[in-house]
């Protein structure tokens, strides 16, 4: 079987230099936050040379219609400017921005995200609550060292928590929950001070929420182990900075390794309880705003560590932002030894999603062979597309059968429904939606305007990438019909003065006439033909090459 995972790896686009500088913007429910980094690739690590926050309350939506306001739109648009203006003038050369719940959630955030790029030229990426918990893990571990040993990681963000289980390798568990401090604050507190029956409800329900999260982490520990408890996030930065003022007096210049315990949390839970808005935001060390949510972040802490059997939790300064630059080293290729299990997360969890749907991988991998072929050769002539989307066409064509699982009647649209939902690690929700449209249209009606799912894409550039990778997607799965491994090979030759491409088709067995693929080549040839306006010629050649393996 062809090991396409590795070959289909993206390679560094440009030699490492000294001091290259990265900003990384988070679009969370409460704040916007920035960090820009220095990175020395030669080690690899980066430092971390201004931050920036604004909180814009993203989470802070429409009662009725669950959609961002208006008027946080416009604030939150007006501190992307600003961020791009530090970043501009720290001299970063790239700005990775990201979106999480809040956005994901509101019926009109790619909307929102159009008008980013629209106005500020600034793309961000939607990623899902199980690739954000992904990045946090990266991002803690950039900045703890775990020695091998289990750690449970909590991120308490505005609309959603995460756990995560993990030892310095590959995550064993990876969880995103829908409470968080703006959430629950908006959704269950309409008292001030907080109602013993609200409270009670608070607990009750942060508790239930939390359960499923803290069973998968709980079943993911080996015997005997008994894992750290590490806390990121403003508010767990919060409780630490008033925690350490009351025990010592002040506050630790950094916070990364402050520990407080369970105990701790629970008094001054039971205090918060019972205070104002005004009252907590007089609390030495409590930022205003923060005094708003500060009590629901504390109460879905303490359910945590309850429900983990954690009596005490350390605190970890970096988190999805520095997360984000991790992802980003790793894909460029900066970053070869400590979590290089991490450089190959995208082709592992394509091959994971195939095995869940029976995909038949010695066959896909000969289509993903034929369709990277058709790529390569045709790239710089027929199109321009490089090697971020040269990789989505990969995983398209690994699990563009898994619709079978379903179904094989319509199984292209069921192959886009189970990538949609299945949860593809490394990714953003838009390169998903864009693998799940891949697929979709290897067969059958090409991509059309009407279509529900080739309306979610975001901009004409993307549409664009569905056309015509699709066309290629189409040609590689009739180049191996019969599923038996016909073709060994095929070779393009593009004649610019006649607008027309010839393939030629090598046999694996010279005896092999191939009728079945040549029919299906003339049958699907139609929509490749229209999307790059030339005439494909089929031929077979006499002389056969072996067969890859």
């Amino acid at each position: 079987m062809l090991n396409l995972a590795s070959s289909w790896e993206s390679v560094p686009t440009q030699p490492p230099k000294q001091d290259r500088i990265i900003a990384a913007i988070d679009l969370g429910t409460n704040s916007l936050h920035m960090v820009v980094v220095k990175i020395d690739p030669t080690l690899p690590a980066f430092s971390i040379i201004a931050r920036e926050k604004e909180t814009v309350r993203l989470g802070d939506r429409n009662l009725k219609t669950g959609e961002l306001k208006a008027e946080i739109i416009e604030k939150a648009i007006a501190a992307l400017g600003r961020f791009q203006e530090v970043a501009k003038t720290s001299n970063a050369e790239s700005i990775i921005a990201v979106a999480t719940s809040a956005v994901r959630e509101a019926p009109n955030g790619k909307d929102f995200l159009h008008r980013v790029k629209t106005e500020l030229g600034l793309s961000v990426d939607l990623i899902s609550g199980q690739e954000e918990a992904r990045r946090i893990y990266l991002g803690v571990l950039s900045g703890m060292e775990f020695n091998n040993q289990p750690h449970t990681i909590i991120d308490i963000g505005g609309g959603s928590t995460e756990l995560i289980l993990g030892d310095s390798h590959q995550a064993r568990t990876l969880t995103s929950t829908k409470v968080g401090a703006v959430r629950l604050t908006s959704e269950l507190i309409s008292t001030d001070p907080i109602s013993n029956t609200e409270f009670q409800h608070l607990q009750a329900y942060a508790r239930g929420m939390l359960e499923r999260s803290v069973d998968e982490v709980l079943v993911n520990l080996e015997f005997g182990e008994s894992p750290r408890l590490v806390g990121t996030s403003g508010t767990i930065e919060t409780l630490a900075m008033i925690n350490a003022r009351e025990k010592s007096g002040v506050i630790p210049s950094i916070l990364n390794g402050y520990q407080f315990s369970l105990k701790d949390l629970q008094e001054l839970v039971n205090r918060l309880r019972k205070q104002s808005y005004s009252e907590r935001a007089a609390i030495p060390g409590m930022p205003e705003k923060r005094a708003e949510v500060i009590l629901a972040g504390a109460v879905i802490l303490q359910e945590a560590m309850t429900l983990l059997g954690r009596e005490s939790i350390t605190v970890c300064e970096r988190s999805l932002r520095e997360g984000v630059i991790v992802d980003w080293m790793l894909t460029h290729g900066l970053i070869e030894d400590k979590l290089r299990y991490q450089s190959s997360i995208r082709e592992r969890n394509v091959l994971k999603i195939a095995n869940k749907y029976h995909v038949n991988l010695e066959y896909s991998d000969r289509v993903a062979k034929f369709a990277g072929s058709l790529f390569d050769q045709t790239q710089g002539t027929l199109h321009h597309w490089g090697s971020d989307e040269r990789q989505l066409l990969w995983a398209a064509a690994i699990l563009h059968n898994c619709g079978h699982y379903v179904s094989h009647s319509s199984h292209h649209k069921h192959s886009y429904y189970l990538i949609r939902n299945g949860e593809l690690l490394g990714y953003t929700e838009t390169e998903i939606e864009i693998i799940a449209n891949l697929a979709r249209y290897h067969r059958k009606s090409p991509p059309k305007k009407k279509h529900e799912n080739s309306q979610i894409l975001l901009n004409k550039h993307q549409r664009q990438m569905v056309s015509q990778l699709s066309a290629i997607l189409r040609l590689a799965v009739a180049l191996d019909r019969r599923q038996i491994g016909a073709i060994a090979q095929v070779e393009c030759e593009y004649y610019e003065q006649f607008q027309q491409v010839n393939l030629l088709i090598f046999p694996s067995q010279t005896d092999d006439d191939c009728a079945l693929e040549l029919w299906s080549l003339d049958y699907k040839k139609g929509v490749f033909e229209e999307e790059f306006g030339v005439k494909l010629v089929a031929s077979l050649e006499k002389s056969s090459v072996a067969k890859l393996s």
